[in-house]
């Protein structure tokens, strides 16, 4: 007796819905995706309970007619590829043909659809694989209403996670899409509540507006190129703009969402030198090319490709950023080199430039041509760079990072309940954020309360701010809110407890920046406050707050016993 037999359509299906389809996320990137394919112009998609209960999407592409429909839900049947060169010169998101069967192995489906200036479509039912009820019905366009998820296989619906999580994937690729095809105006609605409205937009640049708002946009900087048979559209971060975490990160290959590693590293490589310790660069990455020049077929779900030439790419997008980073870093740091016409005078000025060192001063700068000129073991403090401070003592000198240690100030005020009152501004603020960031914000609103927050929703993606801590400034509340609800959306296994997490997400924002140059009363109160801290030496999240060197150390350096 034979032990090989050829699997039933059904089982097939069913181990191709573990392929394709992970979570509702999953189902929710193919419906788009087939829908933009479509020549839609509108999209309109609507939620209910993170996608487990329904997800439903609504176009007004191109439609079916009836013979059409029935034959998209057989196993390998597509209208996109014909024969085998086909498959190197894809210019669609979709080309497989196995979406459809696998989701409706797995889910409730139902599909009304009807060609433009039909008399009527067609309304199908589908349980489980098996075809339930085909009936006409009038529409132009296309909708899918996908139900209960894996109701039939109850293997894979114990692995989804809760509803917000499972909204949180769904909110993101709903941006991802929406990024790549800013001519098309889509639509969001969760739990009939409207998530996301993005209108059709003239660019790159007003989607992103739509989605992240103004204040976002103006930390980005815009560059385009072409070349070598590639186009390149990027939006990254300016030399002032960093994040803690790796969101806001995307690369799309002909308007394809997609990850590689490659052109993630050309862009960090581009900030090499740049880019401060365990900080990250936003980057949207649109990079256009020939389909001949990539493989898009090495992936089930299409989201790695196999690029023809993967070092040409690597030197195209990391030259064009690299040079741009530059020019906008030089910009950046012209700001604290540049001659103001008047003597910058810090304490160290003050105190200390007499009748006979005045003519030292010069634009601004202190010079001294002099070897001569005395060390005063009395100096205070003296700043080197924007960042650091040294401190003289009998036994040595010590350098503090004054924001590092005013992070760690903060961050145990915060934990502790101590921090001043709560400061009501006398404008609330309307702050933008993405999609799942908005989601994650209002769903643990009450845990910022005791950090003096008081966030409220506005619709849209956008939160009123009404209070914050007395002690922080209101000016980088954008990026501040945004970088906790990062926290909110993927936890930093680092700290203890998620409000460990979002005390220091909160100390970082709101700690000295380099540009603050302290007084010598500043610089003693931080080192006074500083030292009654539970942990004086690290900031929040490891890093050094200050380096002794004793008398002994300095020895040492300087090669004497």
């Amino acid at each position: 007796m034979p032990q090989i037999k050829i699997l039933p359509t059904d089982l097939r299906n069913k181990i191709a819905a573990g392929e394709v389809i992970e979570r509702p996320a999953s189902v929710l990137k193919e419906l788009i995706e087939n829908a933009i394919d479509a020549g839609s112009s509108e999209i309109k998609v609507e939620i209910l309970n993170g996608g487990k209960r329904m997800i439903k999407v609504s176009d007004n592409g191109c439609g079916m007619d009836k013979e059409d429909a029935l034959l998209s839900f057989e196993p390998h049947a597509t209208s996109k590829i014909k024969e085998l060169d086909d498959l190197f010169d894809i210019r669609t998101l979709g080309f497989r043909g196995e979406a459809l069967p696998s989701i409706a192995s797995v889910s409730k489906v139902k599909l009304i659809t009807g060609l433009k200036g039909a008399l009527s479509g067609t309304s199908i039912e589908i349980d489980g694989g098996a075809v339930k009820e085909i009936r006409d019905a009038p529409l132009a366009g296309t909708i899918f209403e996908i139900r209960d998820l894996f109701f039939n296989t109850p293997a894979r619906k114990k692995f989804l996670r809760t509803n917000s999580t499972e909204l949180f994937h769904i909110i993101e690729t709903f941006t991802r899409e929406a990024l790549s095809h800013h001519h098309i105006g889509f639509g969001l609605v969760t739990d009939n509540r409207e998530t996301m409205n993005l209108p059709k937009s003239s660019g790159l640049r007003e989607r992103l507006m739509q989605v992240y708002g103004n204040e976002f946009l103006n930390g980005l900087i815009e560059i385009t190129s072409a070349g070598k048979g590639m186009e390149l559209s990027a939006f990254v971060s300016n030399s002032s703009n960093f994040r803690n975490t790796r969101a806001h990160q995307y690369i799309f290959l002909n308007k394809r969402p997609i990850k590689d590693a490659s052109v993630s590293h050309a862009v960090y490589k581009a900030y090499e030198g740049i880019l401060p310790l365990q900080r990250h660069p936003i980057f949207f990455i649109f990079l256009t090319m020939d389909p001949g020049m990539v493989d898009f077929n090495v992936h089930p779900t299409k989201r790695e490709v196999r690029f023809e030439d993967k070092e040409a790419i690597y030197r195209f997008i990391n030259s064009w950023l690299r040079d741009r980073i530059k020019e906008d870093r030089t910009e950046y740091a012209r700001q604290f080199t540049e001659a103001s016409g008047e003597v910058f005078e810090t304490p160290f000025f003050q105190q200390y430039i007499t009748p006979e060192t005045s003519s030292l001063v010069h634009d601004g700068c202190f010079v001294s041509e002099n070897p001569e000129l005395a060390y005063r073991t009395s100096l205070p403090f003296i700043y080197l760079g924007d960042t650091f401070v040294a401190v003289s003592g009998k036994g040595g000198l010590t350098i503090i990072d004054h924001h590092a240690a005013h992070e760690r100030i903060l961050y145990e005020k915060l934990l502790n309940g101590i921090h001043s009152i709560t400061r009501q501004l006398l404008f609330p603020k309307q702050v933008r954020l993405s999609g799942k960031e908005y989601k994650a914000l209002l769903e643990n609103r009450e845990m910022l309360k005791p950090f003096g927050f008081e966030v409220e929703d506005f619709g849209n993606s956008t939160v009123i701010v009404r209070t914050v801590p007395d002690e922080l400034d209101d000016a980088g509340l954008s990026d501040m809110l945004s970088d906790i609800a990062a926290g909110f959306i993927e936890p930093n296994t680092s700290f203890q407890s998620l409000r460990d997490s979002i005390a220091a997400r909160i100390a970082c924002h709101g700690s000295i920046r380099g540009k603050k140059i302290l007084s010598q009363e500043e610089l003693s109160e931080l080192l006074n406050n500083l030292e009654k801290t539970g942990h004086p030496d690290q900031c929040p999240h490891g890093r050094p707050t200050r380096i002794f060197y004793s008398l002994h150390d300095l020895n040492r350096l300087f090669k004497r016993k």
